[in-house]
């Protein structure tokens, strides 16, 4: 998995990201919010003599530094490449960062925001919330039919869904306080918190967003 990530600014000013499944450790030294006891999350399985820096920290530290004076309302041209296709957006750089922080931190190498990997793999750029809902959930039920054909107990009744997603929301509130006291602007905040309340439609609204996405499969009206 290779991406490219481009943004163009209004004034000419451009900024590329490149992101793969095997991630490099960026050499020297990180800036202290990136060090793994500073903010920790009550959910992290790392101990200290694990890791001087937090993996998740470490990945997104290039794109805090870079954007971290920008407002989340400013417009930006982005184009998103990969192996397979192209796309382009004329948007707010907040959904941009959303959709380029997200893709970061799930290969980051991080235990627990490892498990959105494989949708990683699969990365859609700006996905609205219904595409987040039915991304996971397709995602999921395939990993639950391969556990059946491999003779494991499946979870068609996306148990681990939620519960996924509930750890998820513990690393993405504790990444949102690391942060929060190196960025000027706002834009890596609220792209932060526009993921974190996509990760929280699954944990305390799954029922809801799921028969939003029943009735436009069956053809109602939206």
């Amino acid at each position: 998995m290779n991406v490219a990530y481009s943004f163009e600014f209004q004034d000419g000013r451009t900024v590329e990201f490149k992101v793969s499944d095997q991630p490099e450790v960026p050499a020297g030294k990180q800036p202290s919010w990136a060090k793994l006891e500073h903010c920790q999350c009550s959910n992290c399985p790392l101990k200290p003599g694990d890791a001087a820096y937090c993996p998740a920290a470490t990945q997104i530290q290039p794109v805090v530094e870079a954007f971290q004076s920008d407002s989340a309302y400013e417009k930006v041209e982005v184009r998103v490449t990969d192996d397979r296709r192209s796309y382009s957006k004329h948007t707010a750089l907040e959904e941009a960062l959303r959709s380029l922080l997200g893709l970061k931190m799930a290969t980051s190498g991080c235990p627990v925001l490892g498990e959105l990997k494989p949708m990683a793999i699969h990365h859609l750029p700006f996905a609205s919330s219904d595409e987040f809902i039915a991304r996971s959930v397709s995602h999921y039920l395939l990993q639950q039919y391969f556990a059946k054909r491999n003779h494991r107990e499946p979870d068609w009744e996306l148990r681990g869904l939620v519960e996924r997603n509930q750890r998820l929301q513990l690393v993405n509130q504790a990444l949102w306080q690391r942060i929060h006291s190196v960025c000027k602007g706002d834009s890596n905040l609220k792209a932060l918190l526009n993921f974190f309340s996509m990760a929280s439609s699954v944990s305390f609204s799954l029922e809801t967003q799921l028969r939003k996405l029943e009735g436009k499969l069956e053809g109602e009206p939206a």
